[in-house]
């Protein structure tokens, strides 16, 4: 079973990469579940349709111990198990608290036993443990980091990559690649190779802006399935090719913010 995890920073694409990936891998013949570990609990909606409206700690606050797995897991496009951890009211309590509590929910169950392929769509806030648990606890082994050559969002991959390397060195998990989603910045794709070569890693993936993703996220679809012959499914496509024949995980080097803000400096301007 390959466990996957996508991290970055909020609003930068990352569960729409999630989803996907999540296509191409089924079309790929692959069973496929997709654990969304943010409270907004978004990461399925492209799979589902919908918004998913049971998530796992609203299961958990509900029924406490009656809780099954036909109450969490829920089927979308092309058979993929969706998956959302949820997490508090706005306001109240703590959202990494309740990924904690969700993924011990998952395995209590033994709800994910016969896939072939398990995708964690990941808050980028690796300061709040509770977002660094598919990491800490091994249930990700393969982190790849979506951004952009923004400098927020490089400052968000670089604080990931600190948190990788941290769990790196006790135990299996490795970083296979920046994902850059582009956002038309000046030398975007340059940056982040450069970017991914200062952290011991690779671009794997950049993926252009396209008008053709808005309009599959306003239809409630991947792009696999709204647009299914378009260049940009092909990039999707593509990528999951290219994930599950990576061989290059590494443990990262993170930059200082001064190195970052001088290499941001030197491609944006």
């Amino acid at each position: 079973m390959k466990k996957i995890a996508l991290y970055g920073k909020g609003g930068i694409g990352k569960s729409t990469t999630a989803s996907n990936l999540s296509a191409a891998f089924s079309e790929e013949g692959l069973k496929v579940c997709q654990i969304g570990c943010d409270p907004k609990n978004d990461s399925t909606r492209l799979l589902l349709g919908h918004i998913c409206k049971q998530t796992v700690l609203d299961m958990v606050r509900d029924k406490d111990d009656d809780v099954e797995a036909a109450d969490i897991v829920h089927t979308g496009y092309n058979g993929i198990k969706c998956v959302e951890a949820g997490g508090p009211e706005p306001g109240v309590g703590c959202a990494g608290r309740g990924i904690i509590v969700a993924l011990e929910k998952l395995k209590s169950l033994e709800v994910i036993t016969d896939e072939d392929l398990i995708l964690y769509d990941v808050l980028g806030d690796v300061v709040c443990g509770g977002f660094a648990v598919p990491i800490r606890e091994g249930y990700a082994t393969d982190i790849y980091i979506v951004s952009s050559g923004e400098l927020m969002s490089l400052y968000a991959a670089n604080n990931i990559a600190k948190g990788v390397k941290r769990f790196a060195l006790r135990g299996g998990v490795r970083l296979g690649g920046i994902i850059g989603n582009s956002r038309n910045t000046p030398n975007e794709r340059a940056l982040l190779e450069e970017f991914a070569k200062r952290l011991h890693t690779q671009l794997i993936a950049f993926i252009p802006r396209d008008v053709v993703v808005n309009k599959a996220e306003n239809n409630r679809q991947t792009v696999l399935q709204y647009a299914p012959e378009s260049a940009q499914a092909e990039v999707y496509r593509q990528l999951s090719r290219d994930i599950m024949s990576n061989e290059k995980l590494s443990i990262p080097t993170p930059m200082t913010f001064d190195e970052l803000e001088k290499l941001v400096a030197e491609y944006g301007n």
